[in-house]
């Protein structure tokens, strides 16, 4: 079978390393960015070198900001006796759309996997006993996905944070708005139970 040019190759081999990008979707994108304005394509790798150069890490919460502290990190109006602690930094985005939290973050750069061969030490723990030993805090409140792998990291950290006098909560789980109980599998139907609310 005939191979691409070298320079195809390269752009669909490069393609390939993102998330969720398999041979086809790779190809798919590399011969779309050919056959758009080369404008567009000069502007995505303008994008991504500036994206590259200038987004550092917050040295207090470890997310994506070009300031440090970041900009949650230095606002006044936040509520600074709560840290709501996170896989990535893009679940901060996903929690500040809800306009419910004003407290602080804590993004751990992953979760606990054996498996992937991440452990404690490989994710961003440290700093947040730090942020809890240093005093102030009220409530820790835990953001792990609802995964083996989140709800082991949320586990981890319930036991490390115990020993301090603060409130620890997880975020409840369960059943998203709208869904049928019918295709619900019986891990989210407990979760949800797990987690009712009082009807008011």
């Amino acid at each position: 079978m005939a191979s691409y040019t070298p320079p195809l190759e390269r752009l669909i081999e490069e393609l390939k390393k993102l998330p969720g990008i398999g041979r086809k979707s790779a190809q798919r994108i590399a011969f779309f960015l050919l056959r758009s304005d080369s404008k567009n394509a000069l502007a995505l790798a303008a994008a991504i070198t500036q994206a590259r150069e200038k987004i550092i890490t917050c040295s207090l919460c470890n997310s994506i900001t070009v300031v440090d502290p970041c900009e949650i990190c230095s606002d006044p109006e936040r509520d600074r006796e709560r840290i709501c602690v996170v896989e990535e930094p893009f679940n901060i985005h996903s929690i500040e759309r809800t306009g419910l939290y004003r407290g602080l973050y804590h993004v751990l750069m992953g979760n606990l996997s054996p498996i992937r061969g991440i452990g404690p030490d490989e994710l961003r723990i440290s700093g947040l006993i730090a942020r809890v030993s240093s005093g102030g805090l009220r409530e820790i409140i835990l953001a792990t996905s609802p995964t083996t792998e989140g709800s082991a990291t949320a586990h981890y950290l319930t036991e490390i944070l115990r020993q301090y006098k603060i409130t620890i909560s997880r975020i409840a789980l369960g059943l998203p708005v709208g869904a049928d109980l019918d295709y619900a599998d019986e891990v989210t139907i407990a979760k949800a139970i797990e987690g009712r609310l009082e009807v008011k």
